[in-house]
């Protein structure tokens, strides 16, 4: 589970610090470079005023020895008059001044970095930095945007919701903006950002529990679309709940799919529990009504009742679910969704919720789940937490969701 994602988070992670770590030597490279070019044009002027000494020399010895260069410095200066020292220094120093502003390769530094010859002036121009650089200073909202754009599309390629990422966006720019990039560590402010997204899950059976001290039973209502493995999903919980020394009772709410109430039988001949079901095409709320009814009389104290998928943009199926809602007034209502539909599970489960207020949500197939975004989205979106995840096709392949462990899964 989170496989995929893991591996995409953690190379952004690393990247982003790699290229830091890349700009702070880059930094230091320029510095030393700066520093050694200054070196040497100040070794290169004290040479030059070597030779300018000697020169001069030289022009004071020519300059009666041989009358015919001064013409030639004449037409320099267009001066008949002899040429004094400050002439010769005026030529030295223009000729100093010019090759100082030339480029000089820098001694003892590479010349090809990242492809390309670097040189420095006189002044030492620094070497060119990406932007992640700019965080030694201060982490501001435009360099911010230019860090998150990456991550941002990583999560949605990996299904996480368009209202998650922009929460994890939102929460990363408070801890980041106006800090230095080297007081922050990146992998555990992410970690954070996402851990807010998660809702804690409730004790499951401390919740069942305290409840069947003021009444019994229990009811606990199941919804969900077709194919999510919801009738599975009921005889996965059933069997937790069996474990845990509750008594239970079935309901065949699903009336309408074919093979569905032979499904559930099975299910509940395995587990040994009683099931309560009508023909096909019986009213689902009736059904609900009549498990709730035998589990009074029987002092069961829980009743799971299984609907039948209906998909979250059709107005009647909706309708009818809100009835079976308000017929059994159930004490907790749950979402089935397929982790592996991503945003279609978002999706789902907020239609749902707004159908009949959710008390939580379990994603199946979460064991094939490579994204991870569902688990991470679901939940911000509804406002529900996740009570459990479908780990496989067995009674027990049913696992408590605990938010530390999804965080773990994700290696940040």
């Amino acid at each position: 589970m989170f496989g995929k994602l893991r591996d995409k988070l953690k190379g952004w992670v690393s990247k982003a610090e790699e290229e830091v770590e890349l700009d702070e030597s880059l930094e230091e490279v320029g510095e030393s470079v700066e520093k050694k070019d200054e070196e040497v044009v100040e070794e290169k002027k004290v040479e030059k005023k070597k030779e300018s000494k000697k020169k001069e020399n030289k022009v004071k010895e020519k300059s009666v020895e041989e009358p015919s260069k001064k013409g030639f410095l004449k037409k320099v200066f267009g001066s008949s008059e002899d040429v004094e020292k400050e002439d010769v220094e005026k030529i030295l120093k223009e000729s100093e001044t010019e090759k100082a502003e030339e480029k000089i390769a820098l001694p003892g530094v590479p010349q090809n970095l990242e492809g390309k010859e670097k040189t420095v002036k006189k002044k030492g121009k620094p070497l060119k930095k990406s932007f992640l650089s700019k965080f030694k200073k201060e982490i501001t909202s435009e360099n911010f945007d230019e860090l998150f754009e990456k991550l941002e599309m990583i999560l949605l390629q990996h299904n996480v919701a368009y209202s998650a990422v922009e929460a994890i966006k939102e929460s990363l720019e408070t801890r980041l903006v106006g800090k230095t990039f080297s007081d922050v560590n990146l992998s555990e402010e992410l970690k954070l950002a996402i851990t807010g997204l998660l809702l804690d899950s409730p004790d499951f059976l401390e919740t069942i529990r305290k409840s069947l001290e003021e009444k019994k039973p229990f009811v606990i209502l199941f919804a969900g679309i077709n194919g999510s493995g919801k009738t599975t999903t009921v005889a996965k919980v059933a069997n937790y709940l069996l474990k845990n020394n509750l008594t239970i009772c079935l309901a065949a709410g699903d009336t309408f799919r074919a093979a569905s109430i032979e499904q559930i039988q099975a299910h509940a001949d395995k587990l040994g529990v009683h099931l309560i079901k009508k023909d096909y095409g019986s009213d689902p709320a009736a059904v609900g009504f009549d498990a709730v009814t035998y589990a009074k009389k029987n002092k069961i104290d829980v009743v799971l009742i299984d609907t039948a998928g209906r998909m979250q943009n059709k107005d009647s199926l909706m309708q009818e679910i809100e009835k079976v809602t308000r017929v059994n007034k159930p004490d907790m209502k749950i979402f089935l969704g397929e982790s592996i539909t991503g945003n279609d599970a978002t999706e789902q489960a907020t239609k749902f919720n707004e159908a009949i207020d959710l008390t939580g949500i379990i994603l199946s197939k979460a064991d094939v789940d490579e994204n991870g975004g569902a688990a991470i989205s679901v939940s911000k979106a509804t406002g529900k937490p996740i009570l459990f995840l479908g780990t496989g096709q067995g009674y027990d392949d049913l696992e408590v969701f605990d938010k530390d462990k999804l965080i773990e899964k994700l290696g940040l």
